[in-house]
């Protein structure tokens, strides 16, 4: 990574010394869809966005990327980062003054949304020029706001998720509902229950934090400092009762959600973690684990949230990337998207919006084998809490669980 980085300052030095001009900004009020239509096709561009999940690659690479080529010329390349990295890419790029940038749109949430905006790293506001964006469900708090963050037209919402945890029926009948029954079948089962140390495992903990609390609306709001020490002294206390009897006496945890999978799918843990509340179905299908896996949300809850488009604020293709998203939320690909043999990813538009064939279609889509209907878990659903709760929690948890 560090090589990397330092190729990657280079090429930014090479990039500012060919460009004598800076980007001009472009003025959205001097465009009318058909302009940016005229503008935006028959480009190349790129989208950096996490490529962890083989789905969601297929998704990208064999169903969107060729509509993309085919309808408006445009020839997406598609690479892989998310969260820091990218912030550090698009924070080097504007220190370098460099009057392009190697970013075009990008898949981003929460937090990763908070310090881009923080460094104005983003193009915006943008979203309302699209004809799509008025089936979008803003009104809805899950979708319309972002870790408590206004969006403001900086980002337009893509999907929206809930977290679940998988266990294996055949071997569990009833999984843990509190916190205290948790504990109890941790100290049953030592060495088969973790969490990552990235954004799915954070999100639990975030969802464990709120249930200490009291429930969502004690942290609702901006970040209080006063209620994360009161709080989150009381989450270490409850997780390092959990440590001794975690995979690896809790000494390391999962790189990544991934490998929390593999552990899971060969019997090493009895429980894995989803921020995708229909991945259970996905990964039954490709054969990764078996049909007895199910997925639930146990009572004290789990954080539904969305993920988001942004563009970058230095990008030359501007105008490409606002054709590019205008598709991506498109009911059409929108429900393809959603389809569980698919990706599984929950719809951000509102479908009561829609024309009578595609409400009809997305009311008839392919029910769920394994994972819980959406509607039976919406009730369990915690919100986000502000960006600084997590940054914090990642901050911590590695002080207090890992060193």
């Amino acid at each position: 990574m560090k090589y990397f980085l330092v190729l990657y300052a280079f090429s930014l030095m090479f990039i500012s010394c060919q460009t004598s001009s800076e980007t001009k900004p472009l003025i959205l009020d001097d465009y009318t869809w058909e302009d940016i239509q005229a503008g935006g096709q028959a480009q190349d561009m790129t989208m950096m966005m996490w490529k962890g999940d083989p789905k969601i690659n297929v998704y990208m690479q064999e169903y969107i990327k060729p509509k993309l080529l085919k309808k408006h010329n445009i020839n997406l390349t598609i690479v892989d980062g998310q969260g820091n990295y990218i912030v550090q890419m698009l924070m080097a790029e504007l220190q370098a003054d460099a009057s392009t940038s190697e970013i075009d749109l990008m898949w981003i949430n929460g937090e990763t949304f908070y310090q881009l905006r923080q460094i104005d790293a983003l193009f915006g506001p943008w979203t309302s020029e699209l004809p799509n964006a008025y089936k979008i469900d803003f009104e809805n708090p899950f979708i319309g706001k972002d870790f408590q963050q206004a969006i403001d037209g900086y980002e337009m919402p893509w999907g929206n998720v809930q977290m679940t945890l998988i266990y294996n029926h055949d071997k569990i009948k009833q999984p843990p509902q509190t916190r205290a029954e948790l504990l109890s079948f941790v100290k049953e089962h030592p060495g088969k229950f973790t969490w990552d140390n990235h954004f799915t495992g954070l999100t639990f903990m975030k969802a464990l934090l709120m249930d200490i609390a009291g429930g969502a609306n004690v942290l609702k709001g901006e970040f209080n400092e006063n209620l994360y020490a009161k709080y989150s002294d009381k989450l270490w206390v409850y997780l390092n009762q959990l440590k001794p009897y975690l995979w690896r006496q809790g000494e390391v945890f999962p790189e990544n959600v991934a490998q929390m999978h593999q552990l899971f799918a060969n019997g090493e843990l009895l429980f894995t973690m989803s921020i995708n509340d229909a991945e259970v179905d996905n990964k039954v299908e490709e054969g990764l684990f078996q049909k007895s896996s199910r997925a639930y949300v146990p009572e004290f809850g789990t954080i539904q949230n969305s993920h988001y488009l942004g563009i970058s604020k230095l990008s030359e293709k501007k105008l490409t990337a606002m054709l590019v998203v205008n598709e991506l939320i498109s009911e059409e690909n929108q429900l393809e998207k959603m389809k569980p043999s698919v990706w599984g990813d929950g719809t951000v538009l509102q479908v009561s919006k829609l024309d009578s064939v595609f409400q009809k279609k997305f009311n008839s889509i392919a029910q769920r084998n394994y994972a819980p209907p959406r509607k039976d878990i919406q009730q369990k659903a915690l919100p986000e809490l502000a960006p600084e709760y997590m940054i914090r929690l990642a901050e911590d948890f590695k002080k207090n669980l890992i060193d």
